[in-house]
């Protein structure tokens, strides 16, 4: 939707930000000032906004958004400004406002006997963990650009990472919100109810909204006690079709304490040792099916050490790799001697979208399938699109059955000369019929817009279309974003 600004000049709403949030937070135009908010993190999304405005409470929020909507302004919510989809960053052709909640970063309370935190949404991702460690406990969410992105731009997208296996989505995570409505109406429900049934769920449909209905300010969270002990690991395993064998064998084994389940197959750790030459392969020999795991536990007797030095947990898990071993479902296996080891793991598994980038150019996915499914997909994809002359180079968070299978080009191969259509077109084929989704962590934003009208069923985009015009009835919330237009929209623009 394009707008036009409504009997207001563009300096009348400057000023009128500057009056509400203070003038030296109101950035107009392009400057080398406002550059960095203007674009993703990918480079390939960017927009030009009126000014960037940074409010520093709810209050303010609230009286931007009225100020806007009296004037047909639209808002694109910005945070870390991490995200992969151009979800944050306007539309070229319309008249908005970037709205940064970096100012809005205090963290509220933290509720140790309740074991919950109450967070603005500009507080950093691993502040709020410093913060849990301080009382003993944890706060789970975490995914690589956890010291940048923030907690608003986490709740917008549902985002997920490297524990959902244990502990569960954003949206899992999250069991209250404060937020600004489309007309500035506020919404605070930072009760941390862990039940409450007093009507629609108004936080989960603002979660993974991407800012289109409302601007969440403010969440409770759920802390989980601090592990006291883990045991971390590489696996070389036999078949891809295995992998929920294993992970089943080791949740069995330690009552559920799988808390990192992550796909690294020989293709992956090739390049990233090769992008990264101090990073050092965790097995001599490079594993077709390479998985990454780690296993916690906040029982004091599971870290207990025996005789041998061995904690009770590593005994748990080593009679679990065992006895797959004599199986030949695993081929061979490195535990972590020590956290620079464990820590080396992890710091190997992150570095993996800095690798592929390195790489050159790459095209990326981010799905989700029934783990059941996931050997299926990858087997068939790899020979088709290696025949077209494709490099796959996925990880993947196999806890949670999300892939994100990226395509570079093999050696010796021209990247622009490649089918990347065709490859697309099998890729979400093959994804549709084993009954994944095409978006599982990483949102919709613009990138995904196509995909979404193509695959989304008619019936869920006509309800989503729905509640859209209910409760932003001008579309001025993050405009051309999540939603894609109808065919017929779209055929006219």
């Amino acid at each position: 939707m394009v707008t036009e600004l409504k009997s207001l000049t563009q300096d009348d709403l400057l000023s009128g930000c500057a009056e509400i949030v203070g003038a030296a937070h109101v950035m107009s135009g392009a400057t080398d000032v406002s550059a960095p908010y203007c674009k993703d993190w990918t480079g390939q999304y960017a927009g030009i906004p009126l000014a960037v405005v940074r409010p520093k409470s709810t209050q303010e929020v609230a009286d931007i958004v009225r100020l806007c909507c009296a004037h047909g302004v639209s808002i694109v919510p910005s945070g870390g400004r991490t995200g992969l989809c151009g979800g944050g960053v306007p539309v070229s052709d319309d008249t908005s406002i970037i709205l940064s909640l970096e100012r809005m970063n205090t963290i509220r309370n933290l509720d140790a006997d309740g074991r919950c935190m109450t967070v603005e949404a500009g507080v950093v991702l691993q502040t709020a963990q410093d913060r849990a460690r301080e009382d003993g406990l944890v706060f789970p969410l975490t995914f690589g650009a956890q010291g940048s992105a923030v907690i608003g731009g986490a709740l917008s997208t549902n985002a997920g990472g490297s524990n959902v296996v244990r502990y569960g989505t954003t949206r899992e995570l999250c069991i209250g919100i404060e937020a600004v409505l489309p007309d500035g109406s506020i919404i605070n429900a930072l009760t941390g109810l862990r039940k409450d049934n007093t009507g629609y769920d108004l936080k989960d449909l603002l979660i993974g909204a991407e800012g289109t209905l409302g601007i969440i300010t403010a969440a409770v969270f759920k802390l989980s006690p601090m592990p006291v002990t883990r045991t971390t690991g590489f696996l070389s395993l036999a078949s891809l079709s295995d992998a929920p064998r294993v992970l089943n064998a080791l949740q069995d084994r330690t009552g559920g304490g799988v808390e990192a389940y992550e796909y690294m197959p020989a293709a992956a750790v090739e390049v990233i040792c090769r992008e990264f030459p101090k990073i050092r392969r965790p097995l001599d020999a490079l594993a077709e099916t390479g998985l990454f795991f780690e296993v916690a536990s906040s029982r004091k007797d599971d870290a207990e050490a025996g005789e041998d030095g061995e904690t009770r947990l590593q005994r748990l898990v080593f009679a679990a790799l065992e006895q797959l071993m004599e199986e030949g479902v695993i081929i061979d296996a490195m535990i972590a001697q020590s956290e620079q080891q464990r820590l080396d793991l992890w710091g190997m598994r992150e570095s993996i979208l800095e690798a592929i980038t390195a790489n050159g150019s790459a095209y990326h996915t981010d799905i989700s399938l029934p783990l059941a499914a996931i050997a299926e997909f990858v087997t068939t994809m790899d020979v088709a699109v290696a025949e077209m002359g494709f490099q796959p180079i996925t990880v993947g968070h196999l806890g949670d059955g999300n892939l994100h299978y990226a395509l570079s080009a093999a050696e010796g191969q021209d990247w622009a000369a490649l089918p990347l259509d065709q490859a697309k077109q099998q890729i979400f084929a093959l994804l549709t019929r084993l009954n994944g989704s095409f978006s599982a962590e990483h949102g919709i934003g613009q990138s995904k817009l196509d995909v979404m009208r193509k695959l989304k069923q008619p019936s869920q985009l006509v309800a989503m279309r729905a509640i859209k015009r209910a409760l932003d009835p001008e579309g001025l919330m993050n405009p051309g974003k999540f939603i894609p237009e109808t065919n017929d929209a779209a055929q006219k623009t």
